[in-house]
């Protein structure tokens, strides 16, 4: 499977990509380079806004906790 063309504009990848936390790791496996990247609300929001959303909005869409 490909990468999500938008990695290298994303973010969430760029800020969580190197994280320990097993949420992230898996939501990367699964939304950044795996069968849900379609299902992306990052993306989602990109299109219907034009501007990339919060760094810290999953691919859920879900906002992490800091």
């Amino acid at each position: 499977m490909v990468d999500c063309e938008l990695l290298s504009k994303c973010g969430f990848f760029s800020k969580y990509q190197d994280s320990k936390q097993a949420a992230c790791s898996g939501f990367i496996a699964m939304y950044c380079k795996g069968s849900k990247m379609d299902d992306c609300k990052r993306k989602a929001y990109r299109k219907e806004n034009g501007v990339a959303p919060s760094d810290d909005m999953m691919p859920t869409g879900s906002m992490i906790a800091n």
